[in-house]
C-alpha cells in the first residue's frame, strides 16, 4: 500500500512502555526530529495507534521495552496480537520504513527478547529497516542511553542520507544551538483562592485527575482511562513483618464508600500516588510561586542551561547535554534518583519559568499491584501485599518508593481517596475443576492469596481441585507472610489441606546453613507435583523476575525428568507445550 503524501513527510514515533523509561526514550527521539525540522512528527503509545493504518506510514520508530520474562510491555499487547494475524501477507507493510529500538537488561535470559521479536515480525511483513535494531541494556554505565545515543546518530544518518527533505536541518540534530530556545508549549495561568473556592470542578476529583492527565500525550489512552476506575478508601494498613525485620512488608485494605467494585482474581490494580506535603511545599518555594493561589495547564499549539546564570553551573549543565557528558549524567541522575527538586537546588543560578517546568516536568505514573483477595470472599474490598520500597543510592544516598511510601504513610482513621484502576493481569483466573501447582515467594504470593481465598470460597458450593502452593521467605519469625491464613487453609478440609490432594511447603531461606529456596521444596515434592501436573494441573509462578523464574522452571523441567525418565530437552517441551496450551502462567517484576 502506497504512503499517502502527509506520512511521506511524517516521523511516526510509537512506544510502549512498563515503567516510563521507553515513554522518556521515545519523547527524546521525536524531540530530536523536531529540531531537525522534520515536517511533522508524532509520538504516540502504542495502544492509542490503530494497528491496521500502519500500512499507511511512511518512517516509523518503535521504542519498546521488555517485560519479566521476555515479555512485551500490557501496552504493546493488542498491537502484537494484531501483527501476528495470519491475513497479513508479505507485502503488507511494503513501503514502510521502520527502526526498533529496545530497552532491556542483559542479566535476563530473554534480553530484549519483545525488540528482536518486533523487529523480526515487521521484516517479514514487508517492511524495511532503517537501521538495525538498537538494543538498550540496563547494564550500560550509562544504561540503556549508553546504545540509544550512537543509535540515534545512524538512523538521523540513514534518513538524511535516502530522504533529505525529512531532515532539512539535519545539522541542528548534530549541533544543537544551546542559545536558541522556542516558546514553551504550555501556558500557565494564575488564579484567585477566591475564585478556586467557586469552582465546583475543583470539587470533582475524577475530574480533577482526568483533566490533569489529558495534558500529558503520553497518558492518552484507549477507553477513557485517565479518569479512575474507582476512588478508593484505605480502611487497614497492617505490617506483616517484624519491627526488627530489614523488610517493611504492608497489608492494605481498600474499599469503595459509594458503591461495589468489579474485579476478578489475578487482576491488578493500579494506584495513582500523591507526592509528600513537605516536597510539595519545598517546590512550591524554590519556584516562588503563591500557595494560595491555584493554576491551570493548557497546552499550546537542554532547557535547564539556557536559564543558568552562574557561568559554572552553565557550562556543567551544557556538559550533562553533549555526547561526552552523557555517562556523567546517567551516573549524576539516574543513578542517584535526583528529584527536579533536587536537581534545581543543585544548581541554584537556574530561575525557569514556571511554564517551562511544568513542560519539562514528567506526570506522575500509576503504579501496578497483584491484588491479593477475592471478590467471592471480599466482595465490596481490594487487599493489596505490597513491599515499601527504600534503598541507598551509589553515594548513600537513602531513597523510597514514592506509591509505597505513600501507601505506608496514609491512617486508615482519616479520610484518603486513592485513585485506583483495575485492570486484568498476567494470571488468568483458573476453572474451580482446574488443580492449581502455586509458587509465590515473597510478595509474590499476594496474587495467590486470592487465588486461594477464592477456591476456599467456592467449594461451599461445589466440587473444586487441589492446591499445592510453595512459598518462600527470609526468617520463619521475621517475614513469613499470612502465616496463619495458609495454615488455615492446610489443615482438615482446607484447599491445601493433604486430606484434600493439596499441601502447602514452605522454604526459610536464612533460617539454616544452607540456603533453602521453593525450588529445592519442588524437587522434594517431585511425586506430588507430577501426580497433579498428570490430572490436568495448571502452574503459576508470581515473584521477583530476577533468577526465581528461571530457577523454578529448571526444577519443573527436574521433575519431569525425575518421575518419567524423559531427557531435559524433553522436559522443556512438555513445560512449552503446558504454556501454549494456556496453563504455565508467569507474573513477575523487578
Amino acid at each position: 500500500m502506497a504512503a499517502t503524501p502527509a506520512a511521506d513527510s511524517r516521523l511516526l514515533v510509537i512506544y510502549a512502555s512498563e515503567t516510563g523509561n521507553a515513554m522518556d526514550a521515545a519523547e527524546r527521539v521525536g524531540r530530536q526530529a523536531e529540531r531537525g525540522g522534520c515536517p511533522a512528527v508524532d509520538v504516540l503509545p502504542m495502544d492509542s495507534f490503530d494497528p491496521s493504518c500502519l500500512p499507511s506510514e511512511r518512517f516509523v520508530v518503535f521504542v519498546v521495552s521488555t517485560t519479566g520474562q521476555g515479555d512485551p510491555p500490557d501496552s504493546m499487547k493488542g498491537f502484537w496480537r494484531y501483527l501476528l494475524k495470519k491475513n497479513l501477507g508479505a507485502r503488507w507493510l511494503e513501503g514502510v520504513r521502520y527502526a526498533v529500538f529496545g530497552l532491556g537488561d542483559s542479566g535476563y535470559q530473554k534480553y530484549n527478547f519483545a525488540a528482536k521479536k518486533l523487529d523480526k515480525r515487521l521484516l517479514h511483513l514487508g517492511a524495511e529497516p532503517i537501521i538495525q535494531v538498537g538494543l538498550g541494556d540496563d547494564q550500560h554505565p550509562s544504561g540503556y542511553e549508553g546504545a540509544l545515543d550512537p543509535w540515534l546518530l545512524s538512523l538521523w544518518e540513514s534518513l538524511n542520507q535516502t530522504t533529505p527533505s525529512l531532515l532539512p536541518r539535519m545539522y541542528d540534530i548534530i549541533n544543537p544551538d544551546l542559545s536558541v530556545l522556542g516558546d514553551a508549549k504550555v501556558e500557565v495561568i494564575y488564579h484567585s483562592s477566591d475564585k478556586a473556592q467557586q469552582d465546583s470542578n475543583l470539587l470533582d476529583f475524577k475530574n480533577l485527575i482526568q483533566r490533569a492527565r489529558s495534558m500529558s500525550p503520553s497518558l492518552q489512552f484507549y477507553n477513557n482511562d485517565k479518569e479512575p476506575h474507582y476512588m478508593l478508601q484505605m480502611v487497614s494498613n497492617r505490617c506483616l513483618t517484624k519491627e526488627n525485620s530489614d523488610r517493611d512488608v504492608r497489608h492494605f485494605e481498600l474499599e469503595n464508600p459509594s458503591s461495589g467494585i468489579t474485579y476478578q482474581v489475578g487482576d491488578a490494580l493500579e494506584i495513582l500516588p500523591s507526592q509528600s506535603p513537605s516536597a510539595v511545599d519545598s517546590f512550591i518555594e524554590r519556584c516562588k510561586l503563591d500557595p494560595d493561589c491555584y493554576i491551570t495547564v493548557r497546552a499550546k499549539d537542554r532547557v535547564m542551561s539556557f536559564f543558568a546564570t552562574a557561568e559554572h553551573e552553565k557550562e556543567k549543565l551544557q556538559y550533562f547535554a553533549s555526547p561526552e557528558g552523557r555517562d556523567d549524567l546517567y551516573q549524576y541522575n539516574q543513578k542517584e534518583g535526583r528529584t527536579i527538586l533536587e536537581v534545581l537546588d543543585d544548581f541554584p543560578s537556574v530561575q525557569m519559568p514556571f511554564e517551562w517546568l511544568v513542560q519539562l516536568t514528567p506526570p506522575l505514573k500509576k503504579r501496578a499491584f497483584s491484588i491479593s483477595s477475592s471478590p467471592l470472599a471480599k466482595p465490596n474490598q481490594i487487599h493489596l501485599t505490597v513491599s515499601i520500597v527504600s534503598w541507598r543510592t551509589p553515594f548513600k544516598r537513602m531513597r523510597r518508593g514514592l506509591c509505597s511510601s505513600w501507601l505506608a504513610g496514609l491512617n486508615p482513621n482519616e479520610e484518603n481517596l486513592i485513585p485506583c484502576w483495575v485492570h486484568h493481569g498476567s494470571l488468568p483466573p483458573p476453572h474451580p475443576s482446574t488443580p492449581l501447582i502455586l509458587i509465590g515467594p515473597g510478595t509474590g504470593c499476594a496474587p495467590f492469596c486470592a487465588f486461594v481465598a477464592e477456591r476456599a470460597a467456592q467449594s461451599t458450593s461445589e466440587a473444586t481441585a487441589p492446591i499445592l502452593f510453595f512459598f518462600g521467605c527470609r526468617n520463619q519469625e521475621n517475614d513469613f507472610l499470612y502465616k496463619d491464613f495458609w495454615y488455615a487453609h492446610a489443615h482438615d478440609q482446607g484447599v491445601l489441606s493433604s486430606k484434600n490432594g493439596g499441601g502447602f511447603f514452605v522454604a526459610f531461606s536464612r533460617d539454616q546453613p544452607q540456603k533453602v529456596y521453593v525450588q529445592h521444596r519442588i524437587r522434594e515434592q517431585s511425586a506430588r507435583v507430577w501426580n497433579l501436573l498428570k490430572s490436568g494441573a495448571a502452574i503459576y509462578i508470581a515473584g521477583s523476575s530476577t533468577k526465581m523464574p528461571a530457577d523454578v522452571t529448571a526444577a519443573l523441567e527436574e521433575v519431569i525428568c525425575q518421575e518419567t525418565g524423559c531427557s531435559e530437552e524433553e522436559a522443556s517441551i512438555w513445560l512449552r507445550k503446558l504454556e501454549r496450551n494456556g496453563k504455565f502462567h508467569t507474573e513477575t517484576w523487578s
